[in-house]
């Protein structure tokens, strides 16, 4: 056979090293391409004259646009044959990327089990990205449930992996070219609240919502070359658990976070994934909408221009968040909650 048919859940192992296929890279019009389908509007990432006020060379890429990139290439391996992505932890951008690398990545399986309907188990994978140069640009454990070929077959015991609940602030990096001193300019990023403004346990409604369209989830999910079928085979899933195609998590993840530019626009950078679930599904039609909590806050070490703060973006479809709709004293979500995402940022201090 010279087709991929992916991998099924006994192909597995732990341990098993993958390397992934296509390096891809990432230039002005992928960039362009990321601003049109969600209308990100950070200004570090829009501007490369504001980007080399503050240090930089020019306009990184969106944090964002780089782990849906890499999380691609590991598709055609890991999860083809997925019934749906679980979650995320340990996630780390080591160093800013920029128009012009080549990205490719590399994945460890570190855990497996065997659900008990034994049609589909969990494969725990660590995946890292590396640019050209062969240096470490991101890495994140994602877990993801796939099916079986056979229900049958025997796997072996169980291995759930021990993963942190978040990312040490001090593991997180910041780029030593980054300063965000007297030539920051609020004016021109969009908001004159900074780090030492946002409180412990506050909650911001980001008001904005935006509708997802069939043609742009599936464009979106094209330019990370994530060829998932449950994406795009309405042949195949319009006969499957939902009857209709599902829209990548990670589009979720991007829309929330360029919605939340309205109530954290000097949240610039996403330097740590400590952890996400995609609660229930998106289909086309739906509506985004998001808010945001403030669970901690920490120095970026011994600088005094930048801190580190950690937030969790709520995600829903087809309801404001004007109520801040969270899961229940049951930890059971309702409906119309489709993403639980925490992360660090990095934000410029006052």
């Amino acid at each position: 056979m010279k087709t991929n048919p992916g991998n099924y859940f006994e192909d597995f192992r732990v341990g098993q090293k993958i390397a992934h296929a296509t390096p891809r890279t990432l230039n002005h019009g992928d960039v362009a391409l990321y601003q049109a389908l969600y209308g990100s509007r950070f200004a570090l990432q829009s501007s490369d004259a504001f980007a080399q006020a503050v240090g930089l060379p020019k306009s990184p890429l969106d944090d964002l646009l780089v782990f849906h990139t890499v999380f691609g290439k590991s598709v055609p391996d890991i999860s083809l044959n997925a019934v749906a992505n679980l979650g995320y932890a340990e996630g780390r951008f080591l160093r800013p990327v920029y128009p012009g690398e080549t990205l490719s990545a590399h994945s460890e399986v570190i855990g497996l089990k065997e659900n008990s309907n034994r049609q589909t188990g969990v494969v725990y994978v660590r995946t890292h990205g590396m640019n050209e140069k062969d240096e470490q640009v991101l890495t994140y454990v994602r877990w993801v449930m796939v099916r079986k070929r056979d229900p049958e077959a025997a796997v072996p015991d169980a291995v759930v992996p021990a993963l942190a609940t978040s990312v040490p602030a001090q593991d997180l990096h910041l780029s030593p070219h980054l300063k965000f001193d007297a030539l920051f300019d609020t004016s021109i990023s969009g908001s004159k609240h900074c780090w030492d403004d946002y409180k412990i346990g506050e909650k911001i409604d980001h008001v904005d919502g935006i509708t997802v369209e069939e043609a742009e989830h599936m464009m979106a999910t094209r330019l990370y070359q994530n060829t998932a079928r449950v994406h795009f085979n309405q042949f195949s899933e319009g006969k499957g658990r939902f009857g209709r195609r599902l829209i990548y998590g990670g589009h979720v993840i991007s829309l929330a976070r360029a919605i939340s530019f309205n109530g954290l626009a000097n949240a610039h950078i996403v330097v740590g994934i400590n952890g996400g679930r995609h609660v229930n599904p998106l289909f086309a039609g739906g509506t985004v909408f998001a808010w945001s909590e403030v669970l901690d806050k920490q120095p970026a070490g011994h600088r005094k221009d930048a801190g580190l703060v950690r937030l969790r973006l709520v995600a829903t479809k087809d309801l404001p968040c004007s109520d801040f709709p969270d899961k229940d004293a049951n930890g059971a979500y309702p409906e119309n909650v489709i993403l639980d995402f925490d992360y660090w940022a990095v934000m410029p201090r006052a």
